[in-house]
């Protein structure tokens, strides 16, 4: 765990330290947000804080290779991890590019297709579930191929969706990585099998990666990740998961917590990760749909009353308003983490726990502060990305 703890550590710092040179970079190039309208900003913001995301992975990586326990832990552990390194230096190249030239959305989404291509190549995809009875259900090259082509191409985009807000992707992803560490470690952990694991590593690096672009990306922003980070941090978080699959047989992960069964999460959770990643915005999204439909308007019409919208105005400001939505995605998922790997009462108290947490200081937080009012400076955007288009 010290071990895990160091990687988080440098990939946070490094990331921190080379926003500096992101930006420059992006000064350079012209690779700047320009303000609009909806934007959050009121000056022009620079790109590519996907750099710095990459070089705090690659900077955990090497240092990770040079520890007493993980550098023990298998032939797989490191070669995995490159490969999805070199496969997310693929599409923050191709972000890059975007970022400053505007790159069409067939052109990302052919980077996008090339990047998982090696992956696929390279022995990373889906190659079977495992089944309630305890038998196998195996997928042949090409089911799997084609199944990890659309779960990692989703998982990309919708990260890509979710940045919209100050600080809002990187901090959902970072939460994600960091529920997902857990998951990992304590499985193996109760499986009695190699805690030394590519899923534990990527995890706590892109975990650490985000923590350290968060302290420039919260409002007022500093530096935007663009697509260069929201495709990089999709593809490892995508990837980070799938590799639980490759590493471990169906029947060397089944056992929870206290003796009992372990749920078939940690196969399935690749699937589910673009749903989960994309909850919150896309409840949002429906609710807007049947709202502006029953009053008879166009779902496409917009207005004041999204979710950040509704924050605001019960009393929360952009940052608060934001650390809220986190506050949602770790509940869903921890909770999730939880429910797969425990069961009992403890278990089912600890998720009412945190789900009462959640909803008072959603809810009742406000009354206790003085109401605030969104001054210009604070208008929220409309849900939507940095960059209108998702692929």
């Amino acid at each position: 765990m010290r071990e895990y703890l160091l990687v988080f550590l440098v990939a946070a710092s490094v990331t921190y330290l080379l926003t500096v040179v992101a930006r420059e970079i992006a000064l350079r190039t012209g690779a700047v947000a320009q303000v609009r309208d909806r934007d959050v900003h009121a000056e022009p913001i620079p790109y590519l804080g996907g750099i710095a995301m990459l070089g705090g992975l690659v900077a955990a990586y090497v240092v990770a290779r040079e520890l007493p326990f993980l550098s023990n832990g298998g032939p797989f552990v490191f070669e995995d991890a490159k490969i999805v390194l070199i496969a997310g230096a693929m599409v923050c190249g191709i972000g890059v590019l975007d970022d400053i030239f505007d790159l069409d959305a067939l052109t990302k989404f052919g980077g996008q297709v090339l990047a998982v291509g090696l992956l696929i190549y390279s022995g990373l995809q889906f190659n079977f579930f495992p089944r309630p009875d305890g038998y196998q259900l195996a997928l042949d090259p090409a089911q799997g191929a084609l199944l990890t082509l659309v779960v990692v191409v989703a998982t990309v985009n919708a990260v890509n969706f979710v940045d919209g807000l100050d600080g809002l992707a990187a901090g959902v992803v970072g939460i994600g990585a960091a529920a997902f560490f857990l998951f990992s470690y304590q499985l193996a952990n109760l499986n009695g099998a190699s805690l030394a694991t590519t899923a534990a590593l990527l995890s706590a690096s892109l975990a650490g990666a985000c923590t350290g672009f968060l302290v420039h990306n919260v409002h007022p922003a500093r530096l935007f990740m663009g697509d260069s980070g929201s495709m990089l941090i999709g593809l490892v978080l995508s990837t980070t998961a799938l590799t639980i699959t490759t590493q471990f047989r169906g029947n060397e992960l089944t056992q929870g917590a206290d003796g009992s069964q372990a749920s078939l999460l940690p196969f399935l959770l690749p699937l589910a990760l673009p749903v989960l990643i994309l909850i919150v915005p896309l409840a949002d999204l429906v609710l807007a749909v049947v709202r502006r439909t029953r009053a008879g308007r166009s779902p496409f019409a917009p207005d004041k009353q999204h979710l950040h919208h509704r924050l605001l105005e019960i009393g929360h400001s952009h940052r608060r308003a934001v650390a809220i939505m986190w506050l949602w995605a770790a509940l869903i998922a921890f909770g999730t983490v939880l429910a797969s790997l425990y069961t009992g009462p403890r278990m089912w108290g600890s998720l009412g726990v945190m789900a009462a947490v959640t909803v008072v200081l959603t809810f009742v937080l406000p009354r206790f502060a003085k109401p605030l009012v969104a001054a210009p400076e604070e208008r929220l955007p409309e849900p939507d990305s940095e960059r209108s288009e998702t692929l």
